[in-house]
């Protein structure tokens, strides 16, 4: 527990400074260099910052033990978090995307300004860097089992996107085509929503006890019927609950077979399905008798 409250303060610290650090860059060289797209970008970082803590909180809360009042402890709050995250991105994308599309629908392109190379040179350290993150809390959302890290390291991501359509705008409209500058800021605002869409929809999949994949379940099949007199699976029902995983399960025992005996089967097949299966939390075994 001390390691992984480690990594998680480790991923905030980083999370937050990197972004606050690279929105004064960024915020700085897009008005410097007169650039729409830069100053977008930088918002959209902003953005980052709030989605750093929000990650941090939804972990820090989702990881307290079970009480009195919350029995099954505090996991779903994962989802919680990550579905403001994905709000939080959905706003920002909306918001980058609206000044875009009123530039270009404007027709008044040559009075836009052309971007300068303080602009060019701060959305590639906005790719390198944004890129490096997402690869670091990608790593340590792995190490834990964070739904909310990841999603906050595909907020990363779609920032080194949002960089990405900020270079080619940037350069376009430096080469003679200011509007360019405006298109960069409505595919950046494309990109965010399509990151925000999967956040959104993963969190609330996971907010409705929705059940794990075929092959998932299958592989649990596979174990059950390998213990020993197990005869049959009657029921199979799995629920995902935040990050974890709660299974109801009915098996067939021999009929014959004292409740002592029956009772110790069902006990071997809950214990081998919490040790084989890291992220199931709890499982329910109902031994039914078999002729």
């Amino acid at each position: 527990m001390d390691n992984e409250q480690s990594v998680i303060r480790k991923v905030t610290v980083v999370g937050v400074a990197g972004n606050v650090l690279l929105t004064a860059f960024k915020l700085t060289a897009g008005i410097l260099g007169k650039s729409g797209a830069m100053v977008s970008d930088a918002v959209h970082s902003l953005s980052d910052v709030f989605a750093t803590f929000v990650a941090y909180l939804g972990v820090r809360i989702s990881k307290r033990s079970a009480d009195k009042e919350h029995p099954y402890g505090h996991e779903r709050l994962e989802c919680v978090a990550s579905l403001i995250l994905g709000l939080i991105l959905a706003a920002t994308g909306i918001g980058i995307g609206r000044v875009g599309v009123m530039n270009i629908i404007s027709g008044n392109y040559d009075s836009l300004e052309v971007p300068r190379l303080i602009a060019l040179i701060a959305s590639i350290v906005s790719i390198i860097t944004k890129e490096l993150m997402f690869w670091y809390t990608r790593h340590y959302a792995k190490k834990i089992d964070s739904r909310v890290f990841m999603a906050d390291a595909w907020h990363h991501r779609s920032d080194a996107f949002s960089s990405v359509g900020s270079l080619i705008g940037i350069a376009g409209a430096m080469m003679g085509f200011p509007v360019l500058d405006s298109v960069a800021s409505v595919i950046i605002c494309l990109f965010i929503l399509k990151v925000a869409y999967d956040i959104i929809k993963s969190a609330i999949s996971n907010m409705l006890d929705t059940s794990c994949d075929e092959e998932y379940e299958q592989k649990i099949r596979e174990y059950v019927l390998s213990v020993e007199g197990v005869k049959s699976i009657d029921l199979l029902h799995t629920r995902q609950f935040g990050n974890k995983v709660y299974i109801d399960i009915e098996i067939g025992v021999d009929g014959n077979e004292s409740f002592r005996s029956a009772h110790d089967i069902a006990e071997r097949v809950h214990e081998g399905v919490e040790e084989k299966f890291e992220n199931v939390k709890h499982v329910m075994v109902h031994a039914n008798p078999v002729d």
